[in-house]
């Protein structure tokens, strides 16, 4: 009978493999992102995604592999993927690669692999990561676009906290190319606190991700495991015995039948993976020990230095257990245990002297000679052999090392854990100081920066605190101002009370003109404008802006710019503010300072929608989210371009282009506000067309139903008028009513076009509609609009529009937004005249206001609109008939999305051109064109090309 250590036939996993098959085919047509595989440890969770891992590459799959590596409590930062891009350079070149990215992109992957050269200088930290986490997104995109693309990880249940972020914003973005991540997990290491829980549960809501739960064989499937192993099919009692004690697990059956003359079976899970290690020579077993602490890979060099054995005699040591299949020899001339809880059962077998010194060993040669392992590991092992050691001083200095390595590959949640690390061992390490040429304090802020960038607010907050307490403010002002700011965003991201306090304390602490007091004033500055103190913002922004110039710091010049630009804004001088952030956007320029670049592009998008120029807004936004793509900043800087091109579409009445955009941006896990805006915008949607249970889930989670107001004037407005607007919807305006006289109570109003005016017109529909039930009431209401309104300036088409509105000029307001091509607006303008002109007894004029109105809120499915059209058209003598109707049916024949793919289709554009022109999915392109053909009565394209000429659709 031949025996072998793994059964050469794949067994069982049918069920498995078919779902992981049929995964592939719906990522295949972009339909799937990813799979988890849990199960136990030696449940067969390598075996069975090796095996898909293979039918994938027959099929014609690029199939890339990365495995997390565990050290310590925490993995090594981002190892799956510089697993994946070493892959990637090793089957072409550093060139090819790169060849893939935008111009000069790949200089950051090089904090992974060196052979992309020098890492770019900029390390802002605010978005380095975010930038990182999208080329790697651009990378697998790129790469997809020449063949389907499989990414395995494997054991994701010791990835470090960046690779886990990595792989949920991959997760959520990777549905729009051939892409298929599939990882593995241990489900019996997943304790209530384990890190990767929150990460599951995350994912699952993801569309498009599957979970496989790997379970354990059965007595069947351990009989065929076993007749693999010996060569022949085994005694039914040996069979019962075997699954009895392995309890299905294809390690454990293994592990029994690697000493099966034994007369008897070993106590313990331990015990039987030790027994083959057990059984080799002595001096294997040592070699063995030495390797386990090593970790689960080791090269040869490395290993012979540390074992202190000549090349020869390691290898004549580690025979036996490559042929015991103990070890296994990997690439890159390295050894591998064959099963990390191998690995694990050899590491516990350690002494404890003999696991002190040997920690202290690898430590020692790694720190020799730092090519003795994968780059970017060097730092962070030797911090861990160190911590293994037992040696606090040289755990210490080592891990505040790693701590500045991780920092400048953006791994800042592992930068966080080694900086605890040296808190913990400060007081055992009586010159600390002195070691790592930094202070206490200094660590505390290190951590508190790293923290706030990783979005730990919490965790921030507790390093501030203890940073200020530790600080004399009078001793030293500046570092106390610049730790009070970070304690103002905290506070500010929380939504907690109190950072306005802590600006000004910190403004106080510095009273010279200074490169601190700059700091603290951007910063005062903006938020006073935000919360509509303009005025004070300004003079201290304009401080700021004056000092930033003396000294020549033209990229803080350039920010100041904009946050003037803000304030002009807020104050309704648009055509200034368009001005200011072109200044800013000129400096940019010269300095080639995406950045600030992008900053004044996304802000002039919202001036342009404000002066009425919206077409020119969304042209602008599109320019300026391809360049955030190109340049790996879209998840920051490019959702907020988005989320402002959203707002135009809204205007322009492109309500499923904006909705597509925010459900596209909100899966890039935008930053709380800029959710929180995109959200609004869907919000003003969904109360436009009745969708009441969308409209109050978002408005219960943006805090417009709550009764406190909002933090910034933007936020409050915004917040107000959808809480008006809800109220309404729901017919109730003595509720609408009670908003408005809170809102009119020392209001925060700002004479922003789309902010200010476009409140005082909703009070005053709400005044309208609330006369009826107590005109009282609304009467007084109205007289505090008026007030307000007294006290606003009227600047462009889109405030005069607002105004008329307020003031009961309904034509002419509607005139104003039909030049601006602004259908909703203008429908509900002519509705409201229709209304006078029936009050009037212009029973003529209101039908052909409304006319006019019903096609255009036919055509947005503005269903409370239409409604209210047709049923003021019933009360001025049933005037909209059957044409009026037709019309409207004729005028939604194809949506304006619809319109611009036909134009598309038209020229002879697939649908992945289609995709790629307009900034969607293929699939959604898909769709809107199974859309238009049965809307022009016709099955094939050319046919639709051919029917919108006719029809002359096509402008």
């Amino acid at each position: 009978m031949t025996r072998r250590a793994v059964s050469p036939v794949f067994v069982g996993r049918g069920a498995e493999l078919g779902t992981l098959n049929e995964a592939f085919e719906q990522a295949r047509k972009q339909a799937t992102s990813a799979v988890l595989v849990g199960g136990e440890a030696g449940v067969g969770k390598t075996r069975l995604t090796v095996r898909f891992a293979e039918q994938a590459a027959q099929d014609g799959a690029h199939v890339l592999v990365g495995g997390c590596v565990e050290l310590s409590t925490e993995g090594l930062a981002y190892a799956p993927f510089t697993a994946v891009l070493r892959q990637l350079v090793r089957e072409s070149s550093a060139g090819e690669v790169a060849a893939l990215l935008p111009e000069g992109a790949a200089r950051e992957l090089a904090r992974l692999l060196p052979e992309f050269g020098e890492p770019s200088g900029d390390e802002e930290s605010d978005s380095a990561r975010a930038r990182l986490f999208e080329l790697i997104l651009t990378l697998l995109e790129r790469l997809a676009e020449r063949r389907p693309l499989v990414l395995l990880i494997e054991d994701i249940h010791w990835a470090d906290r960046s690779s886990r972020d990595l792989i949920a914003f991959l997760s959520r973005n990777l549905r729009t190319s051939p892409v298929l991540m599939v990882m593995t997990y241990r489900s019996d290491e997943l304790h209530r606190t384990h890190p990767l829980r929150p990460v599951l549960a995350e994912l699952a809501r993801v569309d498009g991700v599957i979970r496989v739960d790997l379970p354990r064989f059965t007595q069947d499937e351990v009989a065929a495991q076993m007749a693999g192993i010996l060569g022949d099919a085994p005694e039914f009692a040996r069979v019962d015995t075997v699954f009895e004690r392995s309890g299905g697990i294809p390690l454990f059956v293994e592990a029994l039948l690697e000493h099966a003359d034994d007369c008897s079976f070993p106590d313990s899970l331990h015990d039987l993976i030790i027994v083959s290690v057990e059984r080799l020579p002595e001096e294997t077993q040592r070699v063995l020990r030495t390797a386990a602490a090593g970790g689960i890979r080791v090269g040869h060099p490395l290993l012979a230095l540390v074992s202190g054995l000549s090349d020869v005699d390691l290898e004549n040591a580690l025979r036996p257990a490559i042929a015991a299949n103990v070890l296994q020899v990997a690439d890159g001339g390295a050894y591998a245990f064959r099963h990390a809880l191998i690995r694990e059962a050899v590491h516990d077998e350690l002494l404890p002297g003999e696991h002190v010194r040997m920690h202290a060993r690898y430590a020692e040669e790694i720190d020799k000679d730092r090519g003795l392992v994968p780059h970017g590991r060097a730092a962070i092992e030797i911090a861990h052999h160190w911590y293994s050691a037992g040696d606090d001083l040289w755990a210490l200095i080592s891990a505040w090392e790693a701590a500045k390595k991780a920092a400048k590959s953006f791994a800042y949640t592992e930068q966080i854990q080694l900086l605890e690390r040296v808190l913990t061992l400060w007081n055992k390490v009586p010159d600390a100081a002195e070691r790592i040429s930094a202070d206490h304090v200094t660590v505390l802020e290190r951590a508190s920066g790293a923290a706030y960038v990783s979005g730990d607010m919490e965790r921030s907050m507790k390093f501030v605190r203890g940073a200020l307490g530790e600080l004399d403010e009078q001793e030293s002002p500046e570092r106390v101002a610049e730790l009070l700011v970070r304690m103002a965003n905290i506070k500010q991201q929380k939504g907690r009370p109190g950072a306005l306090e802590d600006l000004r304390h910190a403004e106080r602490l510095v009273p010279r003109p200074g490169d601190m007091r700059t700091f603290v004033l951007a910063r005062l500055g903006a938020e006073l404008m935000l919360i509509n103190e303009v005025a004070e913002g300004t003079a201290l922004t304009e401080e700021a802006l004056t000092v930033a110039r003396e000294r020549g710091h033209e990229v803080q010049e350039a920010d100041l710019l904009m946050n003037l630009a803000l304030g002009h804004s807020l104050s309704g001088d648009l055509e200034t503010t368009f001005a200011t952030n072109e200044r800013a956007l000129t400096i940019g320029t010269r300095l080639k300072s995406v950045r600030v670049i992008l900053r004044a592009l996304g802000n002039n998008v919202d001036a342009l929608d404000n002066l009425g120029r919206s077409e020119d807004a969304v042209a602008l936004a599109i320019e300026g989210e391809k360049l955030a793509r190109e340049c790996g900043r879209y998840r920051q800087q490019g959702v907020f371009i988005a989320n402002n091109r959203a707002e135009a579409l809204e205007s322009l009445g492109r309500w499923d282009e904006a909705i597509e955009l925010v459900d596209l941006a909100m899966k890039m896990g935008p930053s709380l506000r800029n959710r929180w805006h995109l959200l609004r915008i869907r919000a003003d949607i969904a109360v436009s067309r009745g969708e009441e249970d969308v409209a109050q889930s978002i408005l219960a989670e943006v805090g417009a139903l709550a009764p406190l107001p909002a933090q910034w004037t933007q936020e409050w407005v915004y917040n107000t008028r959808l809480r008006l607007a809800w109220h309404l919807l729901q017919g109730d305006p003595l509720k609408a009513l009670e908003t408005a006289e809170m809102a009119l109570t020392n209001p925060p109003l700002s004479q922003k076009a789309a902010l200010g005016w476009r409140l005082l017109a909703s009070i005053r529909l709400v005044c309208d509609a609330a006369a009826p039930v107590d005109r009282g009431r609304a009467s007084a209401v109205r007289a505090g609009g008026d007030v307000l309104a007294s006290r606003m300036r009227s600047s462009g088409p889109v405030v005069d529009a607002f105004r008329m509105i307020y003031e009961g000029d309904f034509d002419g307001a509607a005139g104003v937004w039909k030049r601006l091509g602004r259908p909703y607006a203008l429908s509900k303008a002519l509705f409201l005249a229709a209304g006078e002109a029936a009050a009037g007894g212009d029973r003529d004029g209101a039908c052909e206001r409304l006319r006019a109105a019903l096609p255009l809120a036919v055509s947005l499915r503005a269903a409370p609109l239409v409604t209210q059209i047709e049923s003021l058209g019933r009360r001025v003598g049933g005037l909209l008939t059957e044409p009026v109707r037709q019309a409207a049916d004729e005028q939604i024949l194809l949506t304006p999305r619809e319109l611009e793919v036909l134009r598309l289709v038209a020229a002879g554009r697939s649908n992945r051109e289609i995709a790629a022109e307009l900034f969607i999915s293929a699939k959604t392109a898909s769709v809107h064109v199974s859309n238009i053909l049965p809307k022009l009565g016709v099955s094939r394209r050319g046919e639709a090309a051919a029917a919108a000429h006719r029809l002359s659709l096509l402008g």
